[in-house]
């Protein structure tokens, strides 16, 4: 058995007793392959641990910046209470129509709003909005284009406020991000933020490799402080 064929049957067997997917997230997954979104949503076991974690948070309202298909933004809003709210911000706007469809069927499309368009465009115009009503956020995900994330991650913490968490996913890079030398836009990109999260005075934070259905990645974990 091949080591990668290993990850595989641990994930299944993780995924089936502890993330088991319903008919909805499994629709979601199959309406963006056929309209031919690229397969680069999290696993199963990933939007799980998102769910968990905005629900260990308390959280009622979560950004996440990249929303491909609305797969780990089903996760994210089903951890949410009736109130709750999750602003999700997708380049595509054949992405976006995916999504909008994937959200609604599975009912949550009154918590959710999909805004689109480049997200350092959205960002500005949610500090406003934040500003002018005084809810920030409690969870912000980010899995948009890497070499932006050190971008993105200040803007979350325009969002946020002590306590909440920044994750940052894909952050391994197939083990590229330990090489300094390498000048790919999303290695500088995912090295800078690992190192201003790493340097900033309101971040503390980790970063853990995984293994699984995706391969070899990992994600970045980050509380604010006051």
């Amino acid at each position: 058995m091949s080591e990668t064929q290993l990850w595989d049957d641990v994930d299944d067997y993780f995924i089936g007793h502890l993330a088991p997917e319903d008919e909805v997230l499994t629709a979601a997954l199959r309406d963006s392959e056929a309209a031919g979104l690229p397969e680069i949503a999290v696993s199963a076991a990933e939007g799980k641990l998102l769910h968990l974690l905005a629900q260990i948070q308390g959280a009622t309202r979560v950004l996440e910046i990249g929303t491909l298909g609305g797969y780990s933004t089903i996760w994210l809003a089903r951890a949410l209470p009736a109130d709750g709210r999750v602003v999700t911000l997708e380049y595509s706007e054949r992405h976006a129509e995916v999504a909008t469809r994937n959200i609604a069927r599975a009912g949550l499309d009154k918590i959710v709003e999909v805004r689109v368009g480049p997200a350092l465009e959205s960002l500005p115009v949610l500090v406003d909005e934040t500003d002018e009503n005084g809810a920030p956020f409690d969870l912000v995900f980010i899995d948009a284009d890497k070499s932006n994330n050190p971008h993105y991650v200040e803007w979350a913490l325009k969002l946020t406020r002590p306590g909440s968490l920044i994750i940052v996913d894909n952050v391994v890079r197939g083990g590229r991000v330990a090489d300094p030398d390498n000048a790919s836009p999303d290695v500088q990109g995912t090295r800078t933020a690992i190192e201003l999260i790493g340097s900033h005075a309101r971040l503390s934070g980790t970063a853990i490799q995984t293994v699984g259905r995706k391969g070899y990645d990992g994600f970045a974990l980050a509380r604010v402080l006051a």
